[in-house]
């Protein structure tokens, strides 16, 4: 699998592109987990909430990311209660986690390779479940991601590759 140096941006927070971003991968990241829902135990093996908020940070920097991991889970909550509010906090710290190690790892390195994404998901994810541990007191719930989430975490690796290698190279 060849990578190539992608055109990253990082746009700020009063630039149009920001917002038509962070709209477009909270449109996904609204979509994707109702359609992975309807799956049993859609949610917590595919983590559907996390990829457009990978893409959305690699590809246009923490601000469009920030947005994205913010607004996604909140929306999906009021919209339609998922994810529900007991682990809503932690998915919020997991998602604005994702946001900045995947921004530093675009900013930093100026590609996007399969070593990389892992990089991203195990550092949002260890330091993710870290804080749920903190939040909840309760370890096996925090690392349930490690547990059923597997699955969710390759999407994300391998789903956010291709993504950021063929569909938005430019």
């Amino acid at each position: 699998m060849k990578t190539t140096a992608l055109k990253l941006y990082s746009p700020g927070f009063a630039e149009m592109r920001t917002w038509l971003a962070a709209a477009a991968f909270v449109g996904a990241n609204i979509l994707l987990p109702q359609l992975v829902h309807l799956l049993p135990q859609g949610g917590a093996t595919w983590l559907p909430i996390y990829l457009f908020t990978l893409v959305a940070a690699y590809k246009y920097g923490w601000k469009a990311g920030l947005l994205t991991a913010l607004l996604s889970p909140t929306i999906n909550h009021l919209l339609f209660g998922m994810p529900a509010a007991g682990v809503l906090p932690a998915i919020l710290v997991k998602s604005s986690l994702l946001c900045f190690a995947a921004a530093y790892a675009a900013h930093r390195w100026q590609k996007a390779s399969l070593v990389l994404l892992l990089g991203v998901v195990v550092a949002y994810q260890l330091a993710g479940s870290l804080f749920e541990w903190a939040w909840t007191g309760n370890l096996y719930n925090a690392l349930q991601d490690f547990r059923l989430g597997i699955p969710g975490m390759l999407l994300q690796i391998f789903g956010g590759w291709w993504l950021l290698n063929r569909l938005l190279r430019k």
